[in-house]
């Protein structure tokens, strides 16, 4: 029997609009040459994988990166063990900081709000964290937990601070893992997709089911709405039927 290949979903969303899921067979830089338009220009949010890095600098104009405190979080829960109270020191940190965010939240503030807060009240606490990265960096083995957990700190340590210069950035990239989680559930229950062709029309249904849930449609009668009215639609109207207008649509009929 031959070796089954292997592909990857790369997953876009836009904050507040949809999200896209994209079907290539592999996880190299150059795929996002096909997945972010040519003229894009502004900031990218996510993790430290080194692609992005490389996609940064083969782009001609001004690309910046925001990392995401999540993933920093995370490198920090896997090495307390080998260091309790300095991780869990770090830990009380960055919870302040998603506190100043559920706050913020809370109050649907926009972005000039989260502009000023988080330059009063997180920008603080990033620098309290910054002097600690520093002080430790010498303690620990690159290779132990708690030496990589400082290191991809430090290592993407613009990106981390970038969410203070921009309230319209967020504190992570959660919504796009949040998105990716049910392609996790859906590997553990079917394990093959069966092609390259059927990855492409996975990407295509989970790019509709889950913007449809972004704008709070249910799915299954959304998609029976957009099956039944696709045969009399003509090509001038088809953006009608896109998640956010077909949902803007359904709000004002309820007005």
């Amino acid at each position: 029997m031959g070796k089954a290949p292997q592909g990857y979903f790369w997953v876009t969303s836009v904050p507040g609009g949809d999200v896209a899921y994209h079907w290539h067979p592999g996880r190299g830089a150059n795929r996002l040459h096909k997945i972010i338009d040519a003229d894009f220009e502004g900031t990218l949010q996510c993790d430290g994988y080194r692609a992005y890095t490389s996609f940064q600098k083969q782009r001609a104009g001004p690309l910046e990166l925001a990392a995401c405190w999540a993933h920093a979080r995370r490198k920090f829960i896997e090495a307390e063990e080998r260091d309790p109270p300095v991780c869990r020191w770090i830990l009380r940190q960055i919870a302040q900081l998603y506190r100043i965010e559920a706050r913020l939240r809370e109050q649907n503030a926009g972005p000039s709000r989260r502009l000023a807060v988080r330059t009063s009240e997180s920008a603080p606490i990033l620098r309290r964290i910054k002097r600690a990265l520093f002080k430790l960096s010498p303690r620990y083995l690159p290779k132990s937990n708690m030496g990589k957990a400082v290191a991809y700190a430090m290592e993407q340590w613009d990106g981390l601070e970038l969410y203070l210069l921009n309230g319209a950035i967020e504190i992570d990239n959660n919504l796009v893992e949040n998105a990716i989680r049910p392609t996790k559930l859906g590997m553990k229950n079917w394990l093959f997709l069966g092609s390259e062709a059927s990855g492409r029309t996975s990407a295509i249904l989970f790019t509709i089911i889950e913007s449809a849930k972004r704008h709070e449609l249910e799915p299954y009668a959304y998609i029976r709405h957009m099956l039944e009215t696709l045969p009399s639609t003509t090509n001038w109207n088809l953006h009608k039927l896109a998640p956010a207008a077909y949902a803007k649509s359904q709000t004002k009929a309820a007005a």
